[in-house]
Parts: C-alpha cells; sequence; structure tokens
C-alpha cells in the first residue's frame, strides 16, 4: 500500500513512524510534503520517507491519503490537489468541523472519505481515533483502515454528528488531563516531594484509574466510591473537589470544545 501525507507536522509525524514500527508500510511506501524544507529533512532522516513540497505529487502517488493541514488550510490544499485525486483512493482527513458534506462539496465530486479524530497518546501507541466513513468506503476498506491505525492505537466508528463530541472528549481532553496531573504534582512538590517523584505517582496514578475502568467495566462513579473510606482522607479531597466545581468546570470545557469544534 501506497500512503501519503499531506502535512507531516506533530500527528501526521507520530502516525508515521507508528506505521513504520509496525511493519504496516515500508519506508519507501511512504510520502509526505510540508512546506518546511527543514522538517522534511528531519522525517526522511528519521524514518527514511520520502518528501516533497509539492502536495500534487503525494496526491498522485498515494492509495490512501492522510490531509493532516490544519483546518483552515484544507480549502487550498483541496483547491491544489483536486485534480490528482482519484475515485479509487482513500482520503483521510484529521480536521474538526469539515464534514463529508463539505469535504465532497470542496473536492467537486465524490470520493472514498474517512473522517478521522486521533488523539496526542498515539506518540505512545495508545491512541484513541474515531472514524467516520463515507458511504463510498466499503466494509473491507474500511477494516484495511482500522488495521493500519492500529498500529498507533484503538479506533472506534462512529456517526458525523459525533465527530465534534469525539474532538472535545478524544482528541482535545488528552491536555485537560494533563493540566490535572501537573496540578496535582504542584501540590505534592509544596507538600515536600521531589518533582520527579510528583509526575510519577500522579502520572501513574492516572494511568491506572483509567485501565480500572476500561478493564472492570465498572461505573466511574462506583469505582469512586471504592476508594472513599468514611470519614476518610479521600473523601475530604473530593468534598474539596465539589466545592471548587471540578465536574461543572470539565462539562463547561468540553461542552466549549464541542462548540468550537462544530463553528470551525
Amino acid at each position: 500500500m501506497k500512503i501519503g501525507f499531506i502535512g507531516c507536522g506533530n500527528m501526521g509525524g507520530t502516525m508515521m513512524q507508528a506505521m513504520l514500527d509496525a511493519g504496516k508500510c515500508a519506508p519507501e511506501n511512504i510520502m509526505a510534503s510540508a512546506r518546511s524544507e527543514e522538517r522534511l529533512r528531519l522525517r526522511k532522516e528519521q524514518m527514511g520517507v520520502q518528501v516533497t513540497t509539492d502536495n500534487r505529487r503525494v496526491a498522485a502517488f498515494a492509495e490512501t491519503l492522510f490531509l493532516a493541514v490544519k483546518p483552515q488550510c484544507y480549502e487550498k490544499v483541496i483547491e491544489e490537489i483536486r485534480e490528482q485525486v482519484t475515485a479509487d483512493q482513500l482520503i483521510v482527513t484529521i480536521a474538526p468541523g469539515k464534514t463529508l458534506d463539505w469535504l465532497a462539496g470542496t473536492f467537486g465530486r465524490e470520493l472514498k472519505i474517512i473522517r478521522a479524530m486521533p488523539n496526542a497518546p498515539a506518540m505512545v501507541r495508545a491512541g484513541m481515533m474515531a472514524l467516520c466513513p463515507n458511504a463510498r468506503v466499503s466494509e473491507e476498506e474500511l477494516a484495511g483502515f482500522r488495521e493500519l491505525c492500529s498500529s498507533f492505537g484503538s479506533t472506534e466508528v462512529v456517526e458525523e454528528h459525533l465527530m465534534d463530541v469525539v474532538t472535545a472528549v478524544a482528541g482535545s481532553s488528552p491536555a485537560y488531563v494533563f493540566m490535572f496531573i501537573e496540578a496535582m504534582a504542584d501540590a505534592a512538590v509544596a507538600a515536600g516531594m521531589s518533582r520527579a517523584a510528583s509526575y510519577k505517582f500522579a502520572s501513574q496514578a492516572v494511568l491506572g484509574s483509567a485501565k480500572m475502568v476500561l478493564d472492570t467495566g465498572k461505573h466511574p462513579g462506583e469505582l469512586k466510591d471504592m476508594i472513599c473510606s468514611p470519614g476518610g482522607t479521600t473523601i475530604e479531597a473530593v468534598r474539596v473537589l465539589e466545592e471548587k466545581g471540578m465536574r461543572s468546570a470539565v462539562f463547561e470545557a468540553v461542552k466549549a470544545c464541542v462548540d468550537k469544534s462544530r463553528g470551525m
């Protein structure tokens, strides 16, 4: 399979490296483009992939073509490559807010398109990617694409109206979690723990807690109650979080992210 990336920044680079590490594709069968020649030079040195500053060349090369540029660049890039793409190619977009109808209209014709929303933990092969294919993508093609993406995490097919929700609850949410870890570590440092130890304890606690939710299938509230002994330390901390509006703050942050995505 020949894979093309128009845009090879953090997310594009992460996906390329994961595919190579997993043996899903050989370096010579990946071609990437970017405006920065320095970035292309680094990608070539790091991965051995083909590189170019010509987006049209990537579009003509690829069987599966990732559009991994910023949302505001989509219209310009699609206009540039419109004549190179064919009905046989699989086009994958990772921009929030760009609907299947918008993409088809911008390309000027119906193509095989998958809207995808990856997230930053793909960097450590623990990503969560939502997929929304249009009607032209066959079940076999979708299954093959999911296998390709298994190199950097899990995938889930969702209805298109949920893609903006995915952006908020998975695509952007690692930033919220990093803030939570940083805040816990800062508090631990204030209480006398070293910075390195604080980050390790806080990060491992978050990792283990998420694994408990996924592995046990229990409701997060039930797991919380298991830890909150009557009159104990944990319920006192939970009381303060409730008093300070933690749930409301998270709720409103996710809602704001959904609204922003829908408006892009």
